[in-house]
């Protein structure tokens, strides 16, 4: 997976607008780190007119607005370098990339070149795209959250293209090229232990013997109250006592005479927590691991894209462990059922109102029909008459005697309790919706985690797929 970085390019100090434009694109288009300009594509212009072309968009911008831009400070252009780790992409793939990066950010309003460059060991793009937008009515305005977006967009191209992973990315221009596979520069103190481990490996006869093989390495010895080696280009000495443990000088004279071995100082890899292994980095592993039968019945039914949306739902909700995203995704899930379950019990007694309510008027219309029913002593022949709102006053007098309250509630409090029942479910709706589709994004995740990294892919397991 590609690193990136949005940077803003100003007019240079002392320039022109034009001149900057020119200068930024010529560099970036440079035929001596583009494969003699073949590596270079261009959206909105051509390459080889690209700066001249927006140029005159931001001409037409300055006469759309009715004022001149030509402000020192100005932003002219903005950049994004994307990166990528050394041997995993051919620059006619990681161009492609770029390209969809570009359009996918600019959502093609803006001018753009994207320049492959194969100068350093990882292959990485500039891409140049203008700050005024080709219909010349605006300019682009670097918003909050911009260089994530654009890293989201990167992450899941590259991980569409089978691409790997990183498993912490960091923000700031620092960490531009540091991923990527080349090496970070060593520090003197870690450049001395090597020449002494590589001086220790030759045995020599005795200390001073040590000492003459660390002149011949390219250092220069300073002896006195602490022992002290300064390489070429180097400063100031560094003591011995500062590398650490099997460095000092009576350790290794102790060494040298046999009465110990020395062993080169290991760099122990850092970990946040070591009793769990970063799930992003297990899952990777486990698609790196081979293609054989269970990788091929994956592949029938999962894809990359799926991949990419995984990938990007666990680090976007900061999951790195296994244990988290079921946790997670039982607490989702328990709280969308919580909520199911408070709306059944809302929409019941909405029902159970509504009936009453029913009830109270069908009582109310048929009370005196009734009454007359009864002063016939029950007469057959009123009963036919009026068969339907006897039915109705003795439904709704055997409703009443089904309430826990020896008193008949009053029509206002009932249609108050209504209100509240519909406001509250209205609220919780609201709620459960969003919850639903949390949840459900969840545990289709989790089981494409499961998927992933489950030892084996049955036929007949149906595979949720992200939407």
């Amino acid at each position: 997976m590609a690193t990136t970085r949005l940077i803003p390019m100003h007019v240079i100090k002392g320039q022109t607008v034009a001149h900057t434009v020119h200068e930024r694109l010529s560099y970036a288009i440079n035929p001596e780190k583009t494969n003699s300009g073949q590596l270079v594509k261009a959206y909105g212009c051509e390459p080889e007119t690209a700066a001249g072309e927006m140029l005159l968009c931001k001409k037409e911008y300055e006469t759309y607005i009715g004022r001149s831009e030509e402000k020192k400070s100005d932003i002219v252009l903005y950049q994004i370098r994307q990166s990528f780790k050394p041997g995993e992409i051919t620059p006619e793939r990681a161009q492609e990339i770029g390209y969809e990066l570009a359009m996918s950010f600019t959502k093609g309003k803006y001018q753009f070149v994207v320049a492959t460059h194969t100068d350093h060991a990882h292959i990485h793009n500039h891409i140049i795209f203008n700050s005024t937008s080709i219909d010349h009515t605006q300019k682009f305005r670097n918003f909050l959250g911009s260089s994530e977006a654009i890293r989201k967009i990167s992450d899941k191209l590259c991980l569409e293209n089978g691409l790997s992973i990183i498993e912490a990315p960091k923000q700031g221009p620092s960490h531009y090229g540091k991923w990527l596979g080349d090496k970070k520069p060593l520090s003197w103190q870690e450049k001395l232990r090597q020449t002494i481990d590589a001086v220790m490996v030759q045995k020599p006869a005795d200390f001073d013997t040590f000492l003459k093989l660390m002149v011949v390495n390219g250092y220069e010895v300073k002896q006195g109250q602490h022992l002290a080696f300064k390489a070429s280009g180097q400063q100031k000495f560094t003591r011995l006592r500062s590398l650490g443990e099997g460095y000092s000088e009576d350790e290794l004279k102790s060494a040298i005479l046999g009465k110990n071995v020395h062993t080169p100082k290991a760099k122990k890899p850092y970990r946040k927590n070591p009793d769990k292994i970063n799930l992003l980095v297990d899952i990777q592993a486990k698609l790196q691991a081979g293609k054989g039968p269970g990788y091929e019945r994956w592949a029938k039914v999962f894809n990359l894209k799926q991949m990419a949306q995984t990938i990007n739902f666990l680090t976007e909700n900061n999951i790195t462990d296994y244990e988290t995203l079921v946790e997670k995704t039982k607490a989702v899930t328990d709280r969308y059922h919580e909520l199911s379950q408070h709306i059944k019990q809302i929409e019941k007694r909405m029902a159970e109102i509504s009936e009453l309510k029913k009830h109270i008027i069908n009582y109310a219309k048929t009370k005196d029909v009734f009454t007359a029913y009864r002063e016939s002593g029950y007469s057959g022949r009123f009963y036919e008459a009026n068969t339907e709102d006897i039915l109705l006053h003795q439904s709704a007098k055997q409703a009443f005697s089904l309430l826990s309250a020896k008193q008949i509630p009053a029509m206002k409090n009932l249609q108050l309790e209504y209100r509240k029942c519909s406001s509250a479910k209205k609220s919780l709706s609201a709620d459960y919706r969003s919850m639903k589709s949390i949840m459900k994004q969840s545990v289709i995740i989790k089981n494409n985690v499961d998927l992933i990294m489950g030892a084996s892919c049955p036929e007949d397991k149906k595979i949720e797929r992200v939407l």
